[in-house]
């Protein structure tokens, strides 16, 4: 059953069996492996590359509805 919905739900029973707290340990694992990269250790990037993000939106432009 490797690889489908039903064996993923019994490797995480069986986990949780073991070790109740497997998933808070793995994600605290994650969670610590890394703290800096990205465009939080760049802010003024982020800026840039926000920006040219925006320009190149592909989504609709919003139209304000004024009143007469």
């Amino acid at each position: 059953m490797a690889g489908t919905k039903a064996g993923g739900l019994k490797a995480a029973q069986k986990n949780l069996a073991k070790d109740p707290n497997f998933y808070a340990k793995i994600g605290r694992k994650g969670g610590q492996n890394g703290h800096t990269g990205g465009f939080a250790a760049n802010p003024q990037l982020a800026r840039i590359a926000g920006a040219k993000g925006g320009r190149i939106s592909r989504r609709t432009k919003k139209t304000v509805a004024t009143e007469k």
